[in-house]
């Protein structure tokens, strides 16, 4: 029976898998006249669905290297209802897509923070900030279980599929409230399970390659709204965004099919901090 992998083993494994992605993401493309072509990462199916969650006209104002390091499952800033003025923390802000998108609908009144663990991916997160001009951003190193800004500093905390990738979902969950000012809302995207995950074979749960793609960290519907509630959240929903059936373009990392009653989805989760 395979063991659960530890967490500095999950970290590292994690902190690699998006490292490569940032390198991939900034690699220009020599085209057959020796100009440059752009990015050369290769897209993958769940990278072309992502992309998909993105109007042409937010993807249009940004660097295609922010559009080709995105590895989400959503688009946060889109149901977030940001509005202008309002301080926005991304949790795992990857090549920064979210970031720029989100620091347009607040203003120049309002900022937009990155924060993430790996820096490759930050680097190419400034990279693309400075691309785009966008002075509202700062993107931060840290983990998501220990974020480095005060207490209720925050509006609205948005992320896109990165929650699942903690190894102390409790931490990073009572790290956003912490961080949330009263009234403040959390806006996330990220995958889930549907059903009875006794069904889903542990050697699943204990693949690290599973772990860096979305899919073994990836909690129970019912489970995420309960670890909600317990870190203080009220009005914890989840809104149904995709279901992964393993079709082409419709696949989440390579996810092997499930036990019957068993389903892996992406959905906006929603919650709100107590305003007393």
């Amino acid at each position: 029976m395979s063991e659960t992998p530890s967490d500095a083993d999950l970290k590292t494994q994690i902190r690699d898998h998006y490292a490569e992605r940032a390198v991939a993401a900034s690699q220009p493309q020599p085209c057959s006249c020796g100009c440059s072509c752009g990015p050369a990462a290769p897209v993958a199916p769940q990278e072309e669905t992502a992309q998909r969650l993105y109007a042409i006209d937010e993807t249009s104002a940004l660097p295609p290297e922010a559009v080709l390091a995105s590895l989400g499952c959503g688009n946060p800033t889109a149901l977030a209802d940001l509005q202008p003025g309002e301080v926005v923390l991304d949790l795992g802000s990857g090549g920064g897509i979210d970031v720029l998108l989100s620091a347009r609908r607040v203003g120049p009144t309002g900022k937009a923070y990155g924060l993430d663990m790996t820096d490759e991916m930050l680097a190419l997160a400034r990279a693309n900030q400075r691309k785009a001009g966008v002075t509202n951003v700062e993107f931060l190193t840290g983990e998501i279980e220990s974020v480095p800004l005060p207490d209720a500093s925050v509006d609205v905390i948005i992320s896109n599929c990165v929650i699942n990738l903690s190894t102390d979902k409790d931490r990073a969950l009572a790290e956003a409230f912490r961080v949330l000012k009263p009234g403040g809302r959390f806006a996330v995207s990220d995958v889930l399970f549907q059903g009875d995950m006794t069904c889903v074979p542990r050697s699943l749960l204990a693949d690290v390659e599973a772990w860096s793609g979305c899919i073994a960290g990836a909690l129970e519907e019912q489970d995420f709204l309960a670890r909600l509630r317990r870190a203080g959240f009220d009005d914890p929903s989840v809104q149904l965004t995709n279901v992964y059936d393993g079709s082409a373009g419709n696949s989440m990392c390579g996810a092997p099919a499930l036990p019957d009653g068993v389903r892996l989805i992406s959905g906006f989760v929603r919650a709100v901090k107590p305003a007393d």
